[in-house]
């Protein structure tokens, strides 16, 4: 069975390579973290999320929140795709799927009736103390930022 990461949960530990320099949890304690994952970079659903977050950023870093997203993409496209849209979000690479396992958003997706293993499009509130507050699945891009900004500022 597949994990599974709820509210309430202590948030698995994580350490990935960022195109601006290393992310870790550990590096992250005291400030809450908005960690959202993603199929793919410079794709329509995901370049509208990412560009949703960046415009919030300075609300997120106000309510004391940081914004990671995370994907299997290569540092290289991660770079790619922050420039093509001034992204101002952190981005971290996961090519082995080992974040996007320990959080259980790798799973069996349906396209045009075709079954294949991908990202689940989710995303995930850790407080300052590493606890899991609130989880979003099988995100709708519209208006999510604000939903997660909405509940960023709620977890003081």
């Amino acid at each position: 069975m597949a994990k599974t990461v709820n509210e309430g949960d202590k948030a698995p530990p994580f350490s990935l390579p960022g195109d601006d320099g290393a992310i870790a949890l550990i590096d992250l304690k005291g400030t809450n973290v908005v960690l959202y994952f993603y199929p793919k970079d410079n794709t329509p659903g995901c370049t509208r999320e990412a560009i949703g977050f960046s415009d919030l950023t300075a609300a997120f870093t106000k309510a004391g929140a940081v914004v990671v997203g995370v994907s299997k993409d290569s540092l290289k496209a991660h770079a790619k795709f922050r420039a093509d849209h001034q992204l101002k979000i952190r981005l971290g690479s996961d090519p082995e799927a080992k974040v996007i396992n320990d959080y259980g958003v790798w799973v069996e997706k349906t396209n045009y009736g075709r079954k294949y293993m991908g990202i689940e499009r989710a995303t995930f509130l850790i407080d300052a103390k590493g606890i899991v507050r609130r989880v979003w699945r099988n995100v709708k891009v519209a208006g999510h930022a604000e939903a997660v900004l909405e509940a960023a500022q709620a977890v003081r």
